[in-house]
């Protein structure tokens, strides 16, 4: 089998298992870069490949200034790739079982102070559609690219339905006060189109993620808030409500954790915030 065939057949499995569009690019272009290095290296065919080759193309991205993380990433890509090639039957010996990951520290997620998220939410203040979009982020701890598919028909009195994306799954998740009134407040000035969705342009057309994340990335400045990302409101969400006695198996299916492993890794830094108030309270 060429590479090539054995990349499209690859990207196909991927886009059958629903993966998100983003992670479907990444893994194409980590696995063409590999091809590359491979067919520089004489190689045409997949079961001319060893895990010689695989550790040496690796050695070769160790020496590219790349950061460990994406190193790591990209060998990922490689693993999740042979791991397809053997169960397919397209090779014998998953040869990427010996490829070593590189040692990183795994950075911390940020989460933002209260004054923090105060001073975000008074940034954005006069401007409606923005300040929905920051409040639902801060009050249900979704997903960006989840709010980006709203409709109108998502909101109700009491909660939101965010809809099943990307291969997450469709959960109901409350709306408390905070959020209610941000909304409200937007659908005044929302244009009147009939495009569905619940955040468009003034055109009518759907807001698009990338400029939902432009525009916060800007509030952010406004604000004073630094090394902050749109991701970071999440795991803001995440941590305040572990930090205030809510439940890790509640708190997974809110945000909509696939294992709830993931809401756990939270745990460490709820309890620095828990320390910190008290230290707080104690002056």
């Amino acid at each position: 089998m060429t590479f090539d065939e054995a990349k499209h057949q690859f990207i196909a499995s991927l886009q059958t298992q629903s993966k998100a569009t983003a992670t479907v690019v990444a893994y194409r272009k980590d696995i063409e870069q590999l091809i590359e290095y491979l067919s520089s290296d004489g190689k045409s065919t997949i079961l001319e490949v060893t895990d010689v080759h695989l550790n040496a193309f690796v050695e070769k991205l160790s020496g590219q200034n790349l950061t460990p993380k994406t190193v790591s990433r990209k060998i990922n890509s490689l693993k999740t790739f042979y791991r397809f090639l053997v169960s397919a039957g397209h090779v014998p010996h998953n040869h990427a079982a010996s490829v070593a990951h590189p040692k990183f520290e795994t950075k911390a997620p940020r989460v933002l102070s209260k004054m923090e998220y105060r001073a975000l939410r008074d940034a954005c203040r006069e401007d409606p559609r923005i300040a929905a979009v920051v409040e639902l982020l801060l009050q249900t701890g979704m997903r960006i690219g989840e709010l980006a598919a709203l409709t109108l028909e998502s909101i109700s009195p009491d909660f939101i339905k965010i809809p099943a994306i990307e291969g997450h799954p469709e959960r109901d998740v409350p709306l408390n006060r905070p959020a209610k009134t941000a909304i409200d407040r937007y659908l005044e000035v929302r244009p009147k189109v009939k495009t569905n969705a619940l955040f468009v342009t003034k055109t009518g057309k759907p807001l698009l993620v990338r400029n939902m994340r432009t525009a916060i990335d800007r509030y952010f400045r406004i604000a004073g808030i630094r090394d902050a990302k749109v991701n970071d409101l999440r795991h803001t969400f995440i941590v305040h409500h572990l930090a205030g006695g809510a439940s890790p198996l509640i708190v997974s299916k809110l945000v909509g954790h696939k294992r709830i492993s993931t809401t756990e890794r939270y745990i460490i830094i709820a309890k620095e915030v828990v320390t910190e108030k008290v230290k707080l309270e104690e002056l």
